[in-house]
């Protein structure tokens, strides 16, 4: 599993959910690619889990193949706590786990050193292990 060295508060708040509201404020910075020529966008809101991303990241690996290995795949998302669910007035709980919010338009994974055909099917089947909307795309 995932998780941060140090993270400046041991408990962080959660975002209110309304869908509706987050889709329509998407994400500033990590739009474009920076490190692969092929990457996978998000088209949705969404807070993934470290399992998401990292059977996200082994499926990616796995489908671009021996190849990948004189490339290079990175993932741009950044972890935070998640506290467990309560009910008001009675704290937060203990940290459940780590979760990544993800806004329309951030870029989660990025590959480099495969051919377009097999970068494409990595990232097609990387964004079937997550929990939104995702759309592959290549530096042109």
């Amino acid at each position: 599993m995932l998780y941060p060295k140090k993270v400046k508060h041991r408990k962080w708040f959660t975002m209110r959910q309304n869908l509706e509201k987050q889709e329509a404020h998407p994400d500033t910075r990590g739009t474009k690619l920076s490190f692969g020529s092929y990457g996978l966008k998000a088209m949705g809101y969404a807070r993934v889990t470290s399992n998401q991303i990292e059977a996200a990241r082994k499926v990616a690996m796995h489908n671009a193949g021996k190849t990948a290995r004189s490339g290079s795949a990175s993932f741009r998302i950044i972890l935070s706590p998640e506290a467990g669910r309560s009910e008001d007035g009675k704290g937060k709980g203990d940290p459940q786990g780590f979760i990544a919010e993800v806004k329309p338009g951030r870029v989660v994974f990025e590959i480099d050193g495969v051919s377009a055909e097999v970068a494409h099917e990595a990232m097609r089947k990387a964004g079937t292990k997550l929990p939104v909307k995702t759309k592959v795309i290549n530096r042109t």
